[in-house]
């Protein structure tokens, strides 16, 4: 997809960029000027900080299309990621050059590092508006989901895909212009169309099955060399979410056929890192319990842990537990969707939702093989029996643990609505069949960057 190769040739620049960034950071060190080879002694040095760079880059969003086409977002991000990289990096003890002794030499990396990743999103800016860059492109479908993909395309594709018009074979819609595009013919006026107004990629957004004869047509059109992308594949790749009500007979695309989490290294692999990070954070949450304890009881006496039953995998109901932050019978034994600014909130209990230290206690669920440290966020079991009802694949979330951190609570929050949820669920889709180490690093770093933000309920 021309979108990916696009992202891979920024990730290549950047790669230079970062390594370029320490090499000139240390040539203007004394020791390393008077005998540069030094330098190149320590190859690990250059592969430690492009290992910081790149999850700092993704958790700030550096490569989210939708930003890496704007350079005022993308300076931000990567000036955001420059400055926390270069200072983790120079933390890192004996695998990373000594500290200098000079103040100034201490900010030679962080400068760098900005100046140069932020010049290579300025060069990425300049090159990718040029209409040799440009993808000139046919939506296939005129409808809600044609519609909604060429919306995605205008608020979040990040200049890439230039919108020549619909196709759509409704003879109602010949000639028709639909939000802000014309309809420029039917699927046999796909060639024509695609030689006159140089075509690059067309974006298949129809519900119904492909007959033959459409499919003799879309192949003719490969011949042309144009590219053929489905909605839901564009979709997720712009939003990081799954169309699930942009569907249609395309059902598949909605859930993963082989269930990634079933895989026994990943498997492995994830549960070691659940033991690791929890064991961690007990001794943390150890040192820290006698102070949440008593600011819980003191602004509201009651309880210190509060329990719900949540809907795990596969569909079992386990005991969640976490810190108290409402007040004693909030829900007066009826469930209710948590609200902005709820009133049932303490102070205390608002604080602990900011930085998310009310979840903490969940690393008892975690230790037990309930949860795990990433994962789709649990849901109470009088919720999940309404919203399966309503919502289309809503089950598929129960495919893999829970967990405490998630690619729906850090790109959308958490649901309080029916509406919400539907949201979250996209989120959740994407996150179980993309799962993996890289993704799971990511979603904690921006989780970190949330609690140290307050970006909390």
């Amino acid at each position: 997809m021309y979108l990916a190769r696009r992202r891979r040739l920024l990730i290549l620049m950047d790669f230079i960029a970062v390594n370029a960034a320490l090499l000139f950071s240390l040539a203007l060190r004394p020791e390393y000027r008077l005998d540069p080879e030094l330098i190149f002694k320590h190859p690990h040095w250059f592969l430690i900080l492009t290992a910081v760079w790149f999850p700092l880059a993704y958790a700030f969003d550096c490569y989210d299309p939708k930003i890496a086409g704007r350079f005022s977002e993308t300076a931000k991000a990567r000036i955001k990621a420059g400055l926390v990289g270069s200072f983790i990096y120079l933390l890192i003890p004996f695998l990373t050059p000594a500290l200098p002794s000079s103040r100034l030499l201490f900010l030679s990396l962080p400068l760098f590092l900005v100046m140069l990743t932020v010049a290579v999103s300025g060069i990425y800016d300049l090159a990718h508006g040029r209409p040799f860059f440009l993808q000139r492109t046919l939506v296939i479908g005129a409808g809600r989901a044609g519609k909604e993909i060429a919306g995605v395309l205008r608020e979040q594709g990040g200049g890439v895909y230039d919108i020549v018009g619909f196709v759509d074979d409704d003879p109602a819609k010949k000639d028709a212009v639909v939000d802000g595009i014309m309809v420029l013919g039917d699927r046999h006026a796909l060639l024509d169309l695609i030689r006159k107004h140089q075509i690059k990629t067309l974006i298949l957004a129809v519900k119904r099955e492909v007959n033959g004869e459409f499919l003799q047509i879309l192949t003719d059109c490969l011949e042309l060399g144009v590219e053929i992308v489905p909605m839901p594949v564009l979709y997720e790749r712009l939003t990081g979410r799954v169309p699930i009500e942009h569907m249609g007979s395309q059902w598949h695309a909605a859930m993963p056929l082989q269930n990634p989490g079933d895989r026994l290294l990943w498997a492995t692999t994830k549960r070691l890192m659940d033991i690791v990070l929890v064991s961690l954070g007990l001794i943390c949450l150890a040192a820290a319990m006698p102070f949440i304890a008593a600011a819980i009881y003191i602004d509201s006496p009651g309880p210190i842990f509060y329990t719900q039953m949540r809907v795990g995998k596969r569909g079992r109901v386990f005991r969640a537990y976490k810190f108290r932050s409402m007040k004693p019978d909030a829900e007066k034994g009826k469930a209710v969707w948590a609200a902005k600014n709820d009133s049932r909130v303490t102070r205390v209990g608002r604080i602990l939702r900011k930085t998310h230290v009310d979840e903490f206690p969940q690393f008892w669920n975690i230790l037990k093989g309930e949860m795990s440290v990433v994962g789709p966020r649990s849901e109470r079991p009088e919720f999940v029996e309404e919203l399966a009802r309503e919502i289309p694949f809503y089950r598929v979330r129960h495919a893999v643990r829970p967990g405490m951190a998630g690619w729906g609570l850090v790109k959308q929050g958490y649901g309080g609505s029916k509406e919400e949820a539907v949201l979250k669920l996209q989120y959740d889709l994407y996150y179980i069949k993309h799962q993996s180490l890289w993704l799971d690093i990511v979603i904690l770093i921006k989780t970190i960057i949330d609690t140290l933000t307050f970006r909390g309920r």
